[in-house]
């Protein structure tokens, strides 16, 4: 049957959808698109490839099962994946770039509460807010609590970001205002694209060495895991923090754990490796150490965020415009 509208049908867990999809993002929907009503969990029942032998977009999101090449097979009029996350990794696979399946994401919407949060940790890092909070609640005084000890506060300190990835490069814009010196780990940036970003281009020692906090934003690839390891994290100073919210396998977490429990180094860890730790793990118990259960992405109301960038990509797709935040095939491995 011939159709001026999209069919578009929903790829996601139960969990997922009723978090981003609610009648009002479907009344949005369907003002372009043909939504179908069947939610898809799976890609193996006869009820689920019949919805897919239709659908000419996905709308997709946490738990959408691989789109590999038995799903594709009976999905013949896909022509595009639209995500209301970040990473692509775990659904859009090798099959869908080469049949030339276009791709969006939600990434850029996913950045900025990671860079919120980032830069709110950054910020109480080097006041030691944490650390001081737990000190009144247990003195009940406020003698030695209140210093003028040069190594604390935000005048002019030295943050070190590791990648100028999308979270990386809102952090730096949202560190601006502030009167911090920025230093760049990112071997595919110039020292010119360092500066126009605010910062200044370092080797990863000289970042280790210089700053009073380094926030990793790296995504996990073959030749980063294990990219902060001992050598960098002995670089760091005495009282400097550790921020991480990109992946925990960045970082070498037993050096870490080893630098955190001598009392040397501070950190701040929405994401770990494994994650979550296990039970017993001395982290849990390391005072020196903050551990947030990776809620540095979108959380509540953040969430309409995301949606709201993916429904108005699946509206321009639908008007034949394109994707606004399209994933190049050379760039998927990137998104953290």
């Amino acid at each position: 049957m011939s159709h001026t509208r999209p069919v578009v049908a929903l790829a996601m867990s139960q969990e997922a959808a009723d978090a981003v999809v609610k009648p009002a993002v479907r009344r949005r929907l369907e003002e372009s698109v043909l939504l179908r009503p069947r939610l898809l969990t799976e890609f193996t029942s006869a009820a689920a490839r019949e919805t897919l032998a239709e659908a000419e977009l996905l709308l997709t999101g946490w738990g959408c099962p691989p789109l590999d090449a038995t799903a594709l097979a009976h999905a013949p009029r896909l022509r595009a994946v639209a995500h209301t996350a970040g990473s692509v990794r775990g659904h859009v696979t090798e099959a869908c770039w080469a049949r030339g399946i276009e791709v969006s994401s939600a990434a850029a919407a996913n950045a900025v509460p990671v860079a919120e949060y980032t830069l709110a940790m950054i910020l109480l890092a080097n006041k030691r807010v944490l650390e001081a909070a737990r000190d009144y609640r247990r003195r009940r005084d406020r003698a030695g609590l209140v210093s003028s000890d040069g190594t604390l506060g935000n005048h002019r300190r030295t943050v070190g970001i590791l990648s100028a990835s999308l979270v990386g490069r809102r952090v730096m814009e949202l560190l601006a205002p502030h009167e911090l010196r920025v230093l760049l780990y990112d071997p595919y940036v110039t020292a010119a694209g360092a500066a126009e970003l605010g910062a200044v281009k370092a080797e990863l020692t000289e970042v280790f060495a210089a700053s009073d906090v380094v926030s990793v934003h790296t995504p996990l690839l073959p030749a980063t895991r294990g990219l902060v390891g001992r050598p960098q994290l002995a670089a760091l100073r005495d009282g400097a923090t550790l921020i991480n919210t990109a992946r925990g396998a960045v970082v070498d977490q037993e050096a870490l754990t080893a630098e955190l429990l001598s009392g040397r180094l501070r950190a701040v860890l929405d994401v770990t490796e494994p994650e979550v730790l296990p039970a017993g793990h001395p982290l849990w118990e390391c005072e020196n150490v903050l551990l947030t259960p990776h809620l540095a992405g979108s959380q509540g109301n953040e969430l309409d965020r995301l949606v709201e960038l993916a429904v108005a990509e699946v509206r321009r797709w639908a008007a034949g415009e394109g994707f606004a935040c399209p994933v190049p095939p050379g760039r998927r491995e990137l998104l953290a």
